[in-house]
């Protein structure tokens, strides 16, 4: 039977990023302490100027500008396209990543994970939805003041959990979220 959690954003715990650099408000993981023993992650963080990202070896990792004008990565001496609020980009988790903030201060949504150990969907999606998943974890993130789903009010930042999901989840959403879908491998 799935278990259902909601993470409230009052509640997420900060810590250091890894590099020292800043800090990260950790919103769910499926295993492990501080950066260790974790399959994937999801985090939001806080960056106050431009600079490095801290590498994740082994993981990919995807970022989501959710407040600020926006940044632009350069991904291992490669700039890249400005990303803009909502548009989540991939990259891998042991490229030498630095940031440019394009006005000032900004918060991304991070979601890290070992492709070895799982495979991830993301998708950023607004209004109402409804959605079908054969996923074991699935996780709705609000970027509003209220999206509902699964009978849950989630405000902002906050963020459903659904963990050991075995059949078709039907899920309808409302609101401005990402939705994310994981599965263990083999």
């Amino acid at each position: 039977m799935s278990a259902v959690k909601v993470w409230r954003a009052s509640e997420y715990v900060r810590m250091p990023w890894k590099n020292g650099g800043g800090s990260t408000e950790e919103i769910s993981r499926d295993a492990g302490d501080g950066l260790d023993g974790f399959g994937w992650r999801l985090s939001i963080a806080d960056i106050a100027e431009s600079g490095g990202f801290s590498t994740f070896a082994g993981y990919q990792r995807v970022i989501t500008v959710i407040k600020g004008a926006g940044m632009v990565l350069t991904v291992d001496g490669q700039e890249q396209r400005g990303l803009l609020p909502l548009q989540p980009f991939a990259f891998k988790g042991e490229s030498q990543v630095s940031c440019r903030l394009v006005t000032g201060p900004i918060r991304d949504f991070n979601l890290i994970y070992s492709p070895e150990r799982y495979h991830a969907r993301l998708q950023w999606v607004d209004g109402v939805q409804q959605f079908f998943s054969t996923a074991h974890t699935v996780l709705v993130f609000s970027v509003v003041d209220e999206v509902k789903v699964l009978g849950e009010v989630l405000g902002h930042h906050d963020c459903l959990q659904v963990d050991g999901n075995t059949g078709l989840l039907e899920l309808s959403v409302s609101g401005r979220c990402c939705l994310i879908e994981l599965t263990a491998r083999g």
